[in-house]
């Protein structure tokens, strides 16, 4: 009996070994997938807190809240199981998505450029929106919201799943389901922050006598330049993503000859740069051929959305 005792408990040990592994498994490639989606999830985190503006203060983190309700379900009740099954039973579909999904990003990355420089006219004469705190235009922008978070969260997915395609149908879950819980925390607790930081440094602000009342007016002076900082590095960040989605799966489907111009720029400048920086300056190259043809792309994109899609092309 004894024995035997010892047995069991060495088999116990063996399999939480391997459960152990699998966790880290898990986790490191929830890392390396979820670091992919950087773009998407900047953007996210830089698109939300308009959909907030115009409402009281009292209202602004209920708004939040539900949208990231809404992301949630997005994420882990109708996009986690597709992307499942997409896994398993389509996963030549995955580079037909994932370019559908680079175009999408670029040209949402150069319609924010075309509207920067003011080249992009077609949302001139649109009807302003209406301020106010009504209900229904509450209902009205949380969904609108949620509808956003639907396509950007599916970008997220896709480009996830990508990532994982050689893991088993349960450590994709898993690590899919991982993924969403951790990226809607962060950026809705992130907008969530950016929201209230200006009504924080207003509070501070009001208090003449504290001499936190300087530190308030100055933080309600550099929340703009925040918003404005943040909207440009997730314009530059989706182009580089959309842009190399569109490079990479390209390839996947048998067209290399962009990746293979890139390498030709690329190999010249890595030689030249000092040992060290080799890797930098090729993955420095890519990320900018790769911004430089989604702004390309996108750009011939744009007006032809806006053509199609004339009050329905924004977010």
């Amino acid at each position: 009996m004894p024995s035997g005792l010892v047995a069991l408990l060495d088999d116990v040990a063996a399999i939480s070994k391997v459960a152990a592994a699998s966790i880290d498994d898990i986790g490191a490639a929830a890392g390396r997938a979820g670091a992919k989606t950087a773009g998407v999830v900047i953007d996210d985190a830089a698109v939300t807190p308009r959909y907030v503006t115009g409402f009281s203060p009292a209202r602004e983190l209920p708004m939040i809240w539900r949208i990231a309700k809404g992301s949630f379900k997005n994420k882990l009740l109708f996009l986690l199981p597709a992307a499942v099954l997409l896994g398993q039973f389509a996963p030549f579909l995955i580079p037909v998505i994932l370019i559908m999904g680079g175009l999408f990003l670029s040209y949402e990355a150069a319609e924010k450029i075309l509207e920067l420089f003011h080249v992009d006219e077609t949302n001139k004469h649109e009807t302003p929106v209406i301020e106010g705190g009504s209900v229904e235009r509450e209902n009205r922008m949380v969904s609108g919201a949620i509808r956003t978070d639907l396509i950007l969260s599916a970008e997220i997915m896709a480009i996830a799943l990508n990532e994982v395609t050689d893991e088993v149908w349960w450590q994709q879950g898993l690590i899919l389901g991982l993924i969403g819980i951790v990226i809607t925390a962060v950026v809705y607790g992130a907008v969530a922050m950016i929201v209230k930081m200006d009504d924080f440094g207003l509070h501070l602000a009001q208090d003449e006598g504290s001499a936190w009342a300087g530190f308030g007016r100055g933080l309600v002076g550099f929340m703009p330049k925040l918003l404005t900082f943040i909207s440009i590095v997730g314009t530059v960040a989706m182009a580089w993503v959309g842009g190399g989605l569109l490079i990479h799966n390209a390839a996947a489907l048998g067209w290399h000859t962009p990746e293979d111009w890139i390498h030709a720029v690329a190999h010249p400048i890595v030689e030249a740069s000092p040992a060290s920086l080799h890797g930098f300056a090729d993955w420095f190259v890519f990320a900018l051929a790769s911004t430089i043809v989604a702004v390309i792309i996108g750009s011939i994109l744009a007006p032809i959305v806006h053509r199609i899609m004339p009050h329905g092309a924004n977010h």
